[in-house]
């Protein structure tokens, strides 16, 4: 399916690794000229250099960050807010109202600074993707990471009233949420975890293991890889996707 993106412009945020990378990747696959963005200028100029693309450097949990970008960006078709922050080690307990404030801001509030500096130009084109990256967590929480869990459902919440604000314009909103990733700090993770279970020392020794003992919850009986929420991302970036809107799409193997 050619998915008519050739010539598009996008952004994705926190692109210079993980998810945020392999989504810049396929993009720029698909022809689209991507900007990587990320703090880390060797890294982001390393990734741009390998896809064709361009960066902009700049801490979105700021005002003065976000200009930055949008002052290297310029104009967009695309944005992808992929940014977030995740600590699995956090509990109600040891959380203070700071850290929730902390987390807010940069999984929430940078995503809409970046919508404030880019979706108006979107709308006089008559054109655009607004595109969340949020988690499965924001309608299964557990018990630790409570904040995270609840800065993902804000995102899907952002996505959809974007979209009714954004009505008739020809820019759609919609939200990605993933569910087990295996991304390469999600791989050091689990294979520190596996190596105090007993599963193995390498994560090649224990894939399989880990797998079936991680994804009970998990009808597909495995863990996703970066490019399965890649080629959904992408799609949703892509005109094919013009009847999708104020959506929360889930990439989770069907995990209940």
């Amino acid at each position: 399916m050619d998915l008519q993106l050739t010539g598009k412009r996008a952004l994705v945020t926190g692109s210079t690794g993980g998810l945020g990378e392999e989504i810049a990747r396929t993009l720029a696959a698909e022809g689209v000229a991507v900007v990587v963005h990320g703090r880390d200028r060797d890294r982001a100029e390393a990734i741009a250099e390998e896809i064709g693309g361009t960066v902009a450097i700049g801490d979105l949990a700021t005002d003065e960050g976000a200009d930055a970008v949008a002052e290297a960006a310029k104009e967009v078709d695309v944005l992808v807010n992929n940014l977030g922050v995740f600590d699995p080690s956090l509990t109600w307990d040891s959380l203070s109202a700071d850290d929730w404030n902390d987390i807010y801001n940069v999984n929430v509030v940078a995503s809409v600074r970046m919508i404030k500096r880019f979706v108006p130009g979107m709308r006089e084109r008559g054109w655009g993707r607004v595109i969340q990256i949020s988690s499965a967590l924001s309608d299964y929480p557990m018990d630790t990471q409570p904040h995270y869990a609840a800065t993902n459902a804000a995102r899907n919440n952002l996505a959809a009233s974007l979209s009714r604000e954004l009505k008739d314009s020809g820019v759609t909103s919609n939200a990605v949420a993933a569910g087990g990733i295996l991304t390469p700090k999600a791989k050091v993770r689990l294979t520190e975890l596996g190596r105090q279970s007993g599963w193995g020392e390498t994560w090649e020794d224990m894939a399989e293991t880990a797998g079936r003992r991680l994804t009970t919850m998990v009808d597909v009986g495995r863990i996703g890889l970066p490019r399965e929420y890649a080629d959904m991302v992408t799609f949703l970036a892509s005109p094919r996707s013009a009847y999708v809107t104020g959506a929360t799409l889930r990439v989770d193997g069907g995990w209940h």
